[in-house]
């Protein structure tokens, strides 16, 4: 009979769960770091709320663990490539709380309206000070919300409900979408030179972090105010209370923060600021649908298999995985690629497989190529849930199979659709099974990639490889591997370079300033 330890308090509904689907389960949440450390190895599950830490130290002394499942959608906590490397599964509960987090963000907008939580200390204080007091009503003012996905939605259809106007920016907001929420589509800069409101429904990650910073705040109306209820790190602290004290922002709502629990911090005591301490998900019922929510994805899991909301795996059977494994690794290198290429809203995606690979079960190959693909904006995609996310952002998804070998013995391609532009990148394997790409924007090319790859699009002419390899030695760049490719002579080329360590913004700025360069892109595989 599995085992699992629950370190963090969920719904007793949730322990009847486990033992009804024949697991067994120990609730202890009380456990110190090293307790849990010494613990974990006599169980095959880990559910947590958001307390616990699954390090990599506790995931190094867990010998039999299978899956850890947290009762939210954060993942902070969990150390995801170290149970990756352990091959231990990562589950989350992406939706669970959705609706709690958009209303808290709702209700931090009104109290920020109002001043209820000063209103509320002066007049206890019997200080009567009506006066003090004037807000400003939240009807036909405009909200901007950055990050129109499952609870950005959810806070735009609420505010549109209060006869609020919304403007919402998503990289990934398609038109169609838009329109359907009700919401103006617009780019970042427009969206903070026209909210009076701004909140942020936005995963953490590289494109995001500090995406409110001071030079963001110079473009925003005089007397915004700014609620943050998604991650903390969107905002640069010292730039919001630099802000608050100018009078430029008018009053900030700050649930999250880049450290927590948050005792101290830059922006606490400030008379415009409204803090609470990470209350988002915190309703009876989201913490209900949660914890009922993992319990039935880890009981699953440990019976049958079955994989459901898993961050760090395809929801494929054992036979599939070990057929598949080099092609999955293929169908990830190209969704990355076109991934780290991609900064606008995507309409549509196809995906060609030709070839050997067109026989398999591919549907694994999608979902590794789609998430990868999404990743780069968004941070809490997975391949279970990358085909809901798709359907609601109105993204179209057409999947082909072709048994014509043409030039290569198996083939897959991806082609993107964005802002009316179509971008394609193709792949095979390689004699040792490993991927190569040979298409990139209808230019052939062979390269294999690395870690630390440099993109540039540039115009066919002398001296270009010259200047390149010059400006990178220059820099102390050294280079691995370097493949160019062109349409024809003097028209669009691409080179891929692999070089041995990360490159700087300034070392970019190099690149892109040398003659002929249309774009210069640093990518990670």
């Amino acid at each position: 009979m599995p085992r699992v330890l629950i370190s963090d308090d969920l719904s007793d509904r949730a322990v009847e769960i486990f033992k009804e689907r024949g697991v067994e389960v120990v609730v202890n949440t009380k456990l110190t770091p090293d307790e849990l450390k010494k613990e974990i190895v006599h169980y095959d599950g880990l559910a947590v709320r958001s307390a616990t830490k699954a390090t990599k130290a506790v995931i190094e002394a867990a010998t039999n663990l299978k899956v850890i499942g947290r009762a939210g959608i954060g993942v902070d906590n969990i150390d995801i490539p170290a149970a990756t490397a352990r091959g231990i599964v990562v589950m989350n509960t992406p939706y669970g709380n959705s609706i709690t987090t958009a209303e808290h963000a709702i209700a931090l907008m009104m109290a920020l309206a109002r001043e209820l939580p000063a209103a509320d200390r002066s007049t206890q204080a019997g200080k009567w000070e009506k006066s003090r007091f004037m807000g400003i009503e939240i009807t036909g003012k405009t909200l901007g919300v950055v990050g129109c996905g499952n609870i950005g939605s959810i806070v735009a259809e609420r505010a549109l409900g209060l006869k609020m106007k919304v403007v919402a920016y998503d990289p990934f907001l398609t038109p169609e979408r838009a329109v359907a929420l009700g919401v103006e589509k617009a780019e970042l800069d427009e969206l903070f030179t026209r909210a009076d409101f701004i909140t942020l429904h936005t995963p953490m990650t590289d494109a995001t972090k500090n995406i409110i910073d001071a030079k963001a705040i110079a473009k925003m109306k005089k007397g915004v105010r700014i609620i943050n209820c998604a991650r903390g790190g969107l905002i640069v602290e010292a730039d919001l209370k630099a802000a608050l004290d100018s009078g430029q922002v008018g009053g900030a709502a700050i649930d999250v923060f880049p450290v927590e629990p948050a005792k101290e911090n830059i922006l606490f005591g400030h008379p415009q600021l409204i803090a609470t301490p990470h209350l988002g998900a915190s309703t009876n019922e989201a913490q209900e649908n949660v914890s009922l929510q993992i319990a039935e994805q880890m009981a699953d899991y440990l019976m049958t298999g079955a994989v459901v909301n898993a961050l760090n795996m395809p929801s494929l059977s054992a036979e599939d995985a070990k057929r598949l494994k080099p092609y999955l690794k293929l169908a990830e290198e190209l969704g990355s690629f076109a991934g780290q290429l991609t900064d606008s809203g995507i309409t549509s995606i196809e995906i060609e497989y030709a070839g050997h690979v067109a026989g398999l079960n591919v549907k694994p190959l999608t979902a590794v190529a789609l998430t990868a693909l999404l990743q780069p904006q968004l941070a809490t995609v997975n391949m279970v849930n990358v085909p809901v996310i798709c359907k609601d952002r109105n993204i179209t998804i057409n999947e082909t199979r072709s048994t014509d070998e043409s030039n290569y013995s198996t083939l897959i391609r991806l082609t993107v659709t964005f802002d009316g532009k179509r971008r394609g990148v193709a792949g095979t394997l390689a004699g040792d099974n490993k991927p190569r790409l040979v298409l990139i924007e209808d230019i052939r090319m062979e390269a294999e990639l690395g870690p630390h790859m440099l993109f540039v699009r540039n115009q066919d002419k002398p001296g270009f490889i010259g200047n390149l390899g010059r400006t990178l030695g220059e820099a102390g760049i050294n280079i691995a591997t370097f493949h160019l490719g062109r349409k024809a002579a003097g028209e669009d080329a691409v080179c891929l370079v692999e070089v041995d360590q990360e490159l700087d913004a300034k070392v970019l700025g190099l690149v892109q300033a040398l003659p002929n360069v249309r774009l210069v892109r640093q990518l990670h595989f």
